[in-house]
C-alpha cells in the first residue's frame, strides 16, 4: 500500500513538472508579465489601442477630484514620488526606470483598481488603462 501511494505522488511531480517545463500551465508568479504584454492585455479589452497622449493627459488629470495619478507618481512619474497624503515614497512608475513595474499581472490590477478608485471614485476602463500603459510605456 505504501509504495503505490510513493509512486501516485511520484508521478503527480513528475506530471506537474513535465506540465510546468512544456508551457501548459503557467503560475501566477511575480513576473508572470511584461510591461508590453499588460499594454498588449488593456488594448485587447479595450478594443482599441491605447493612446500615449492620451494617457499623458488622463495622467495628469485631477478628473475633478483633488488627485491626479502624477499627485503622487509625479510628472513625469520616472522619478521617485511621494504619496500625497502620506508622504511615503513611490519609487518610478514608469517601466524604464524601474524594471518591477508591470511585471505581476495581479499586483498591476490591484494597483489600478486601488489608485483608480482614489482619482476617479471608481475603477478604470480598459480603455483608460490602456492610454495609461502607453503612456508609460512610452516614457524613457
Amino acid at each position: 500500500m505504501q509504495i503505490s501511494r510513493t509512486l501516485a505522488r511520484t508521478g503527480q511531480v513528475w506530471l506537474a513538472s513535465l506540465c510546468l517545463s512544456a508551457g501548459l500551465v503557467a503560475p501566477a508568479l511575480a513576473g508572470d508579465t511584461t510591461p508590453a504584454a499588460e499594454l498588449a492585455r488593456w488594448n485587447q479589452a479595450a478594443g482599441t489601442p491605447g493612446q500615449a497622449g492620451r494617457g499623458e493627459a488622463f495622467f495628469n488629470a485631477t478628473h475633478g477630484g483633488e488627485w491626479s495619478c502624477a499627485s503622487c507618481h509625479g510628472k513625469p512619474p520616472t522619478a521617485t514620488g511621494k504619496h500625497a497624503s502620506t508622504g511615503k515614497a513611490i519609487q518610478p512608475l514608469a517601466p524604464a526606470k524601474n524594471a518591477e513595474r508591470f511585471t505581476d499581472v495581479a499586483k498591476s490590477d490591484k494597483w489600478f483598481k486601488r489608485n483608480c478608485k482614489d482619482v476617479l471614485s471608481r475603477e478604470c476602463t480598459a480603455a483608460e488603462k490602456a492610454d495609461v500603459m502607453a503612456y508609460l510605456v512610452s516614457l524613457k
